[in-house]
């Protein structure tokens, strides 16, 4: 039997402010919207349930176009490290927490960001032994290309001066010579792959945890890359599986495939867990370089603020093609992460010497540094750009320093890519940031940081309109995982997928997003969050 949504300001996304009075849903899917009395006509006697909107705004599902589900989910069980003002904050963190644990036991945290701090420098090994001495620490940067360790971890580990440091990565080093507890990119995975592993249970609660938020922040599905990270890519499909499929936490997951995951999901992943309404598979991922915060972020000059580098090329040219070339034998996209310009040339031109397969679509993912030929260059290829648009608020103005003089650059262009006719879908890369979209639209409509007393407007040229913005989580989202026929818009034919929000954003200031709140989360007709007023 049917559904009707009505009783509420119901924005279909098909072009701007077009809006209906009622939708009707059968089956997870849309089969008519419209003028409320003829809808009811038209369907009497099949609508079995009314669903009263009580004066919300009613948008086609908010899709996060780039985020970690489980790295998301484990937010909610590591110590968490956003947002502190300095350095001491941070030691006086781990040293609480490891008063709490049993000596010995691993102090894991994340999100720190020195360019929040009065001195703009990483915690190193020192600073932690002195703080935390008798238990191993391992801290990851907001950025996630970045991590430091104390003296215990590295002996737990077995990482020092003599080991081997990988291509595409560094270990930084004291003036004595000696690792100071500081690595950055592939140099990482030193670590990383060293530490104990999590457990089924916990990727499970994690996946679970990350669900449940995004329903919360109004997010009906997600495209997702975490099949590399947690002991294999079988077993964390079984986790998708365990809590999407089976634990029935609908859910629209698009999951793109790491390159160093790709030939265990050919062989065994696909074929174990089979794509379904609610878990599919995406491109190949790469990462091209690392990230600004680190300085390894790949540019076509020197860092004004240290003249000594200008990035890391994660991958030769060589590799790179010999990558992009796997995705196509394998009938797959690709999609490369890519921030510094140098990185998007290097990528733009891969994916132009490996012909996309018929139907599908590359993404550069982040886009943040773009000159005029790469412009163009992305809008002769099939290419789209997934951006994020809350990086405005955690970059600026520090990224100002790193580039200096942006000459020839264009910075964070979410509106020139858009004028240019290139395709953009909006995600958050949490955790990295905050998950939630209102947030993301509010950066791409002002250009702001919400803390900012001084309002500073950061590239005001490159500000989005509202429709621009709720477009990249909506039909953005939905074009870049070759969903442009049957999501992101509400018309019929299309996934009776909704978010529902309290209050109108086009009839608002834009800053006032920010206090929206979301009512109503709709995913296959199902209500997963909140109520009908």
């Amino acid at each position: 039997m049917a559904k009707c949504l009505t009783n509420g300001t119901i924005y279909t996304m098909d072009q701007e402010h077009k809006t209906v009075e009622a939708v009707i849903t059968e089956g997870g899917r849309i089969i008519g919207s419209g003028n409320k009395r003829e809808l009811e006509e038209r369907f009497h006697g099949r609508i079995d349930e009314v669903i009263d909107l009580g004066g919300g705004v009613m948008f086609p599902g908010f899709v996060d176009s780039h985020i970690h589900l489980i790295g998301h989910g484990e937010t909610f069980l590591k110590l968490q490290l956003s947002g502190l003002k300095h350095r001491g904050e941070l030691l006086d963190k781990i040293a609480e927490q490891a008063r709490r644990l049993p000596p010995g036991t691993w102090i894991i945290g994340e999100g720190w960001n020195e360019n929040e701090w009065e001195e703009a420098l990483p915690p190193t090994r020192a600073e932690l032994d002195q703080a935390v001495p008798n238990h191993p620490v391992m801290l990851r940067r907001v950025c996630r290309h970045v991590l430091t360790v104390n003296s215990l971890a590295l002996r737990e580990t077995g990482v020092d001066e003599d080991t081997e440091m990988p291509s595409g990565g560094v270990a930084e080093q004291g003036s004595d010579g000696t690792l100071n507890g500081v690595f950055k990119d592939q140099a990482q995975d030193l670590i990383l792959d060293r530490m104990p592993g999590v457990t089924q249970n916990d990727l499970e609660t994690a996946l679970t945890m990350a669900i449940e938020d995004c329903w919360r922040q109004g997010i009906t599905g997600c495209h997702t890359e975490d099949l590399s990270y947690y002991g294999g890519c079988t077993r964390t499909l079984q986790a998708f599986q365990k809590v999407i499929m089976e634990g029935q936490k609908k859910f629209r997951t698009h999951l793109l495939i790491h390159h160093l995951a790709l030939n265990e999901w050919l062989e065994e992943g696909r074929h174990r867990v089979p794509e379904s309404e609610f878990l599919e598979y995406g491109a190949m991922k790469l990462f091209a370089d690392g990230s600004l915060g680190g300085r390894t972020a790949l540019l076509s000059r020197p860092y004004a603020d240290d003249p000594t580098t200008s990035g890391v090329a994660v991958h030769s040219d060589e590799e790179l093609n010999r990558l992009v070339a796997k995705a196509r034998n394998a009938g797959l996209a690709a999609a490369a992460h890519a921030i510094g310009d140098g990185a998007a040339e290097k990528v733009l031109r891969a994916f132009a010497a490996h012909t996309c397969p018929a139907g599908k679509r590359d993404r550069l993912i982040h886009g943040q540094m773009l000159r005029d030929e790469l412009l163009a260059q992305l809008k002769d290829l099939p290419v789209i750009v997934d951006i994020q648009p809350s990086f405005v608020t955690s970059d600026f103005p520090w990224v100002l320093d790193r580039v200096g003089e942006a000459k020839g650059l264009h910075l964070y262009a979410w509106q020139t890519l858009l004028r240019s006719g290139i395709p953009c879908a909006g995600g958050s890369d949490a955790p990295i940031e905050s998950v939630s979209p209102l947030l993301g639209i509010y950066a791409a409509v002002t250009r702001m940081n919400p803390g900012d007393a001084r309002r500073t407007m950061y590239g005001p040229d490159e500000r989005l309109s509202m429709y621009e913005a709720i477009s990249l989580y909506t039909t953005g989202s939905a074009y870049a995982a070759g969903h442009e026929q049957d999501r992101g818009r509400i018309q019929p034919g299309y996934a009776a997928d909704f978010t529902v929000l309290e209050r109108d954003p086009f009839g608002e200031p834009p800053e006032a997003i920010l206090e929206n709140e979301v009512r109503m989360t709709v995913i296959d007709e199902t209500i997963v969050f909140g109520r009908p007023a």
